[in-house]
């Protein structure tokens, strides 16, 4: 009977701790599920590639490995793969084994993320990249940023028909016009997309354009001679070009500065 009696007090109290071990873990549960809920809410979220199974080290990606998992962004966007870059790693070999649920990482990849292979992969065939340096006047106050398009304006002091530079008599005109901006200082656009979505800020000293062999060598002159360079930000939509546009002087301005403003009140007037 005694024994009975110990056998079901044993029961009782392993049942009354199991029911306890459940209502913790539910409040664990919840707790950390508020937890996701808020960090969702404050940073947004992403599908990231999860494992469907256990799959170890060196193993060969496939689609049948992957599920989708929606985390808070933060910590994750730009370090975990996406659901929209499961085909850059399907085929490619793990280097770190991975359990059920756990996130794909870039880093367990073998070769990292594609995307992360430097500015050369930006530019265009047959184009060069060139950074000039500007201060925050010359790039728009640092308002430019990378994949904007701008015209290139150089002040210069030319020399005469004797090879002498009068410095108290510069010549400004545009140089180039409609060139694509690869990056402002180090942000490129591929950059500031793993930043959160957040615009790179305006402390920048260069701007590194896409260009020809032939632009990339007047540019080099033209910061060579001392000149000065300037960039003018367009619109994004707009691809016109100027043709024969004037080398503008002192004379030059003078000449024009009436004319243009009776213009410019036209056009405004038209509007």
């Amino acid at each position: 009977m005694k024994r009975q009696i110990v056998l079901i007090v044993s029961l009782v109290c392993g049942l009354i701790a199991a029911i306890l071990t459940r209502a913790y873990l539910t409040v664990k549960e919840n707790e950390i599920k508020a937890e996701k809920a808020r960090l969702v809410k404050k940073y947004g979220s992403i599908d990231v590639l999860a494992f469907n199974h256990d799959v170890p080290s060196g193993s060969v990606l496939s689609k049948a490995d992957f599920g989708k998992l929606t985390v808070p962004a933060i910590g994750m966007r730009g370090q975990a793969v996406t659901e929209e870059n499961l085909a850059d790693v399907i085929g490619r070999k793990l280097v770190i084994g991975r359990k059920t649920k756990e996130v794909l990482f870039w880093s367990d990849v073998e070769g990292g993320d594609p995307r992360a292979k430097g500015l050369s992969s930006d530019v265009k065939r047959q184009m060069r990249a060139m950074s000039i340096n500007v201060n925050g006047a010359a790039s728009v106050s640092g308002m430019i940023k990378p994949n904007d398009h701008v015209d290139v304006i150089g002040t210069f002091n030319f020399p005469d028909d004797e090879g002498k530079i009068k410095r108290g008599d510069p010549v400004t005109c545009t140089i180039l016009q409609n060139v694509l901006v690869l990056a402002t200082g180090k942000d490129t656009s591929k950059s500031q997309s793993r930043e959160l979505g957040m615009v790179g800020g305006s402390n920048y000293s260069t701007v590194t354009l896409e260009v020809s062999p032939r632009e990339a060598e007047m540019l080099a002159f033209a910061e060579q001679i001392k000149g000065r360079l300037i960039l003018t930000l367009r619109n994004r939509n707009d691809t016109s070009s100027e043709k024969e546009l004037p080398q503008v002087d002192y004379v030059k301005i003078r000449q024009e500065m009436e004319e243009l403003n009776l213009k410019r009140q036209q056009k405004l007037g038209g509007r």
